[in-house]
């Protein structure tokens, strides 16, 4: 299981370096603006993705818990949503319209990151059941 939790931990950090250094890079050479900090959106979807993951891969263990973890990953997924909204709230949601630009680059991290949790739970779920 540390194993595990390790290579989830690594494929996360990585996913956030190449992600965010490759997004900042895209937006600087097109000189594009953003109402919020990059780097915070990626740090809040590495940190909220990891501490999916982790709970999962430990809760997979307790045979009571593990029936219910797929309804779990979706409690979670709506709590990560109203938490991302709470946290960044006055950037995005002050803005009367927020630019092309901006919405892409809140989407892409959320892609990133949601796709990488989902397959990972996914693969406790497989492994488990």
């Amino acid at each position: 299981m540390t194993k595990q939790l390790f290579f989830q931990f690594l494929i996360f950090l990585a996913l956030f370096f190449l992600g965010y250094h490759l997004h900042e890079y895209i937006l600087k050479k097109f000189a594009i603006e953003t109402a919020f900090s990059l780097k915070k959106v990626y740090l809040f979807h590495l940190g909220f993705s990891l501490l999916i993951c982790i709970n999962f891969t430990i809760f997979s263990t307790v045979d009571k818990i593990f029936q219910q973890l797929g309804f779990i990953y979706l409690v979670s997924i709506f709590l990560k949503i109203v938490v991302f909204s709470i946290i960044f709230y006055n950037p995005i949601f002050s803005k009367e319209n927020l630019d092309f630009a901006s919405r892409i680059s809140l989407f892409i991290p959320m892609i990133l990151f949601l796709l990488t949790e989902a397959f990972f739970v996914a693969k406790i779920l497989i492994k488990k059941g």
